[in-house]
């Protein structure tokens, strides 16, 4: 990922919001990360950031870490607005969610998520995940939306 890219976290926990900001750090991922709360304010922040013109984004890359259970909208729903529209659907999105729900990830997948993580209970689990996560953004190329 470039570093002029955006890393959209939506997480309404705040404390788990911390947590990947900062172990994303610690594996050396230093992108500007926006904290989106609901789901609500995700599509909206992603449906602005694609309107404006090319000449005015300062970010044209971005990835989003998406939880499944946020108020306003849940994880589901923003996926799926996301992935029909021709333009947003570039968008890499990875599930990081504490539901382990078959149908849930099978429903993800069939939208297009680009992967569905499962946090684990233990915070120490979770930090060695996003730092993991974290790595892989570091040597990834991802599409610019236009």
């Amino acid at each position: 990922m470039k570093k002029n890219g955006v890393i959209l976290i939506a997480e309404d926990d705040e404390t788990h919001f911390e947590l990947i900001r900062r172990n994303l750090l610690r594996a050396g991922i230093h992108n500007e990360m926006v904290h989106l709360a609901d789901g609500r304010r995700t599509l909206d922040y992603i449906s602005r950031m694609s309107m404006q013109p090319k000449s005015e984004r300062r970010n044209q890359e971005c990835i989003l870490l998406l939880d499944v259970c946020m108020p306003e909208m849940g994880g589901v729903e923003v996926l799926e607005k996301i992935k029909q529209d021709r333009q947003l659907s570039k968008i890499p999105v990875i599930m990081l969610t504490g539901v382990d729900d078959a149908h849930t990830i099978e429903r993800c997948h069939n939208l297009g998520c680009s992967t569905y993580i499962v946090k684990p209970a233990k915070d120490t689990d979770f930090e060695v995940i996003v730092q993991e996560i974290g790595r892989f953004l570091s040597v990834v190329e991802i599409a610019s939306i236009r």
